[in-house]
């Protein structure tokens, strides 16, 4: 599976849930697993190489500091959800946050959370896991000790890798700064905080 293929997984799954009914996450999610599912397991795999790709090549700080604006916080754990989620949005979506995480002030989703006082759009905890879910489908397992097991083989042997480059830190308490970096993230959510 190359970059495109896994997109057009993304895209497909993100079509067959706009018609279902209920959380448009977990239907996302659904819509996945039913669709990676009916290939095969090589196929799982691959797909989760390029998952673990674009996940990481988003654990930056200036993409970390968008989470924490829109969750109004976001643990390490989150923040893991949040990437997920961003890649759940489809190509779109993430190659315009990759390149400037205040786009995301854009987004429907993010507008409608800003305006309910929520803080859960983007995040998507389960779209991590949806390659391991389709995995047990196909494999019949009760638990995912074997797609992991099996991932790790498939991938080989890991070295110890330089920690990513995640970019300039800064504060992301600092009211000013999270301004003068996130306009348009500031004032969706910074200004409803402090009104």
């Amino acid at each position: 599976m190359n970059i495109d293929d896994f997109w057009t997984v993304i895209e497909t799954a993100r079509t067959d849930a706009a018609s279902a009914s209920g959380d448009p996450g977990q239907a996302f999610v659904s819509a996945l697993v039913e669709r990676l599912a009916a290939t095969s397991k090589q196929t799982i795999l691959e797909y989760q190489q390029c998952f673990d790709q674009l996940h990481g090549a988003i654990y930056r700080w200036d993409i970390w500091a968008a989470g924490y604006l829109i969750g109004g916080g976001c643990s390490d754990d989150a923040f893991m959800d949040f990437r997920a989620g961003l890649i759940a949005q489809g190509r779109q979506w993430y190659e315009r946050a990759a390149t400037a995480p205040d786009v995301l002030a854009q987004h429907p989703d993010v507008i409608a959370a800003a305006a309910e006082g929520s803080d859960e759009a983007l995040f998507n905890e389960t779209v991590n896991y949806a390659a391991s879910y389709a995995y047990e489908r196909i494999n019949g397992d009760e638990d995912d000790c074997t797609f992991y097991d099996d991932y790790d083989h498939f991938c080989g042997p890991r070295t110890d890798q330089a920690p990513a480059d995640m970019g300039e830190s800064f504060d992301f308490d600092d009211a000013s700064e999270m301004q003068a970096r996130f306009p348009g993230l500031a004032r969706l959510f910074l200004e409803h905080s402090e009104a």
